[in-house]
């Protein structure tokens, strides 16, 4: 015989403090672990849309990041060639070579940190149409300018239109700021390819090319053709999306890695709290299991009753922990991308997995929490509990 789920209903009100204060430190846990996997999802969602499908991304093989990689301007030329390069109009190969160098710059609140400086040239805005220039204008190629993501606007120091930024021995002017759709191009400085290469003395050098394929389909023939080539082989090519998936991958990890850990710290005391909540319930109503009992209850029957009970409260604060969580999608922070060492700017991201990861966590907490003292009531014998001892 089953026992009814609105007697598991008038239970769950009948303790309001105690059950109350449960679902609060359990909301707590759900929040903290919610968040973790909101940031790293965020890291991820920022870097992968950084990138492009339709594009194709050549860096040197082993190289943690393009900060690490050199393609030599002979091999350059050679990518350039490779009938499966699109061409504009004009005949010319739609392909970026980029230098990618990393400088300090003065944080609005004090300190210093890393950025990304880019060189791009035009071919760069054809392969990404979503970088707007929104204030200001475009780099003259001609003369040591920048322009500037919006993320390094709002975050560092001398960062806005007309400023001076000083590294390699010269001051460049912030001519512009530009927007990438949120991706992490926003957190990057862009300038002159020539004229980084320039600045840095790399002769003819850049760090990675990105490039259009004048067909999709062709990718598989692209890779064949740096497999085959000794003149390639120590090269490797991507998607563009892949390489800054890539990128984000420690992150990432090592954001949950740590996030989880401290959310399992915080867990025990949560269960803890559900534990004492379910041994205070039994202790108040072994009377009436023991009613139950020889009514024809069985053991089992209230074993799951009270588990039911648990995971309810559980749930309820899961799904507390979760609204609060989802607010944190309306803001933005920013940390060290240990791939690149420069600073990335993201937001918190939610989806459907990490609602269900929650949801999992909470319920587990409720089974741990609840187990002993739901097996305690249904060992209860019947003569005693009607006693009320």
């Amino acid at each position: 015989m089953a026992i009814p789920f609105k007697y598991t209903l008038r239970n769950f009100r009948s303790r309001k403090l105690t059950t109350g204060i449960t679902i609060a430190g359990i909301a707590l846990v759900v929040f903290v672990f919610a968040a973790v996997l909101m940031m790293a999802y965020g890291v991820e969602k920022t870097l992968v849309a950084t990138g492009s499908k339709e594009n194709v991304k050549v860096v040197r093989k082993s190289s943690q990041g393009e900060i690490s990689s050199i393609i030599d301007g002979e091999t350059a030329n050679i990518v350039k060639s490779l009938p499966e390069v699109a061409k504009n109009a004009k005949g010319e190969p739609i392909v970026s070579g980029e230098p990618v160098v990393i400088i300090n710059l003065e944080i609005k609140g004090g300190g210093m940190s890393n950025i990304t400086v880019r060189g791009v040239t035009q071919m760069a805005f054809i392969l990404r149409p979503n970088v707007k220039i929104v204030q200001g204008k475009m780099f003259n190629p001609l003369m040591r300018e920048l322009i500037i993501g919006k993320s390094i606007n709002k975050k560092f120091a001398n960062a806005n239109i007309g400023d001076k930024i000083k590294f390699a021995g010269d001051n460049w002017t912030v001519v512009g700021l530009f927007e990438s759709d949120g991706n992490g191009f926003e957190s990057e400085v862009w300038g002159d390819s020539q004229q980084l290469l320039s600045a840095f003395n790399r002769g003819n050098s850049v760090s990675s090319m990105t490039l259009k394929l004048n067909d999709p389909n062709n990718f598989e023939k692209l890779q064949r053709e740096f497999a085959t080539d000794r003149r390639l082989q120590q090269f490797e090519v991507m998607t563009e999306q892949r390489f800054f998936e890539l990128q984000s991958e420690f992150l990432a990890i090592f954001i949950r890695v740590l996030g989880t850990f401290i959310t399992v710290i915080f867990s025990f005391g949560a269960m803890i709290g559900a534990t004492i909540t379910m041994y205070s319930a039994v202790a108040n109503r072994t009377v009436e299991i023991g009613t139950l009992r020889s009514l024809g209850f069985k053991r089992r029957s209230i074993l799951t009753s009270f588990l039911v009970e648990s995971m309810l409260i559980t749930l309820i604060g899961a799904a507390i922990g979760l609204f609060i969580a989802s607010f944190l999608q309306f803001f933005s922070i920013s940390t060290l991308n240990y791939n690149s060492f420069s600073d990335i700017t993201f937001s918190f991201a939610l989806n459907s997995s990490i609602v269900i990861s929650c949801l999992v966590f909470a319920v587990i907490m409720g089974l741990v929490g609840g187990f002993l003292p739901a097996v305690r009531a249904s060992r209860l014998n019947i003569v005693n509990a009607l006693r009320g001892n």
